[in-house]
């Protein structure tokens, strides 16, 4: 694992106790299931990695290819939309190899350049396939308020994916706000949501759908904004309470004000 001046946050919600880890002492989270071991490793922002008993599945990564040199390569990746923190073409193209599948929206797909395109697919909102035995659903991520539909419209079709083990399922929210898709969500043991502002929701709202969807874990992620919109995850984990275990991450580890 790399050496990093993070730390992990591992909040009690049965005692309202926070306690506080060099996060080189807690670089990754397991969660323990029927199916296996789940093992999270975030990366920053809205890039993760995740560990399943089906393979290692990277999320929405960016940046440096260093950033991965020392985490598991990929088996799949998945990535939710267009933008810049979530998808980018040198990033995609040096990691796992030229028979890596990636999953993605049909927007993006189309913005693809030869050499990545080719190992791509696209899922419309509603489909489904299957990869090692695993079902991944694409729901809508889209923003509710008028003064932010121009980041994330409806019709421009950009993923969250629901990602189904045998007796474990995972939710990743890509940029949406607190939309009816979410909070018909069922039976999701471990989801990863956004929260910032003017790009995606407030807190409180991520907040409000975690209570109607009551997901087993929740990692607030994604939720660094602009002019003042920067969210933050405690207090998102407190108006939470126990409708879920938050786990708390620092996303930006290389940032002194965050």
């Amino acid at each position: 694992m790399r050496n990093s001046r993070r730390e992990f946050l591992v909040t009690a919600a049965a005692t309202g106790t926070i306690t506080l880890l060099p996060f080189s002492a807690r670089a990754a989270d397991v969660f323990k299931s029927a199916a296996g071991d789940f093992t999270v490793h975030p990366v920053a922002h809205a890039s993760f990695v995740l560990e399943t008993p089906a393979g290692v599945i990277y999320s929405d990564p960016v940046g440096d290819p260093a950033l991965y040199a020392e985490l598991p390569a990929p088996d799949l990746i998945l990535v939710t939309h267009r933008h810049g923190d979530h998808y980018n073409a040198e990033t995609l193209a040096a990691l796992g190899t030229d028979s890596t599948p990636i999953i993605t929206c049909q927007d993006v797909l189309d913005q693809m350049p030869d050499g990545v395109k080719e190992r791509a697919g696209a899922m419309g909102h509603d489909a489904g396939t299957e990869w090692n035995g695993v079902s991944i659903s694409a729901i809508p991520a889209y923003n509710l308020d008028p003064e932010r539909q121009n980041f994330h419209p409806k019709d421009r079709g950009d993923n969250g994916f629901v990602l189904g083990f045998d007796g474990f399922t995972v939710y990743i929210s890509g940029d949406t706000e607190d939309i009816p898709e979410m909070r018909a969500l069922e039976g999701i043991d471990l989801a990863f949501l956004c929260m910032n502002l003017p790009f995606t929701m407030t807190a409180e709202a991520a907040a409000s759908a975690v209570a109607e969807f009551r997901p087993k874990y929740v990692y607030p992620y994604h939720y660094r904004g602009r002019d003042g919109g920067t969210q933050d995850p405690k207090a998102f984990a407190e108006m939470v309470g126990d409708a879920a275990e938050v786990k708390l991450v620092d996303w930006y580890p290389d940032d002194d004000n965050l």
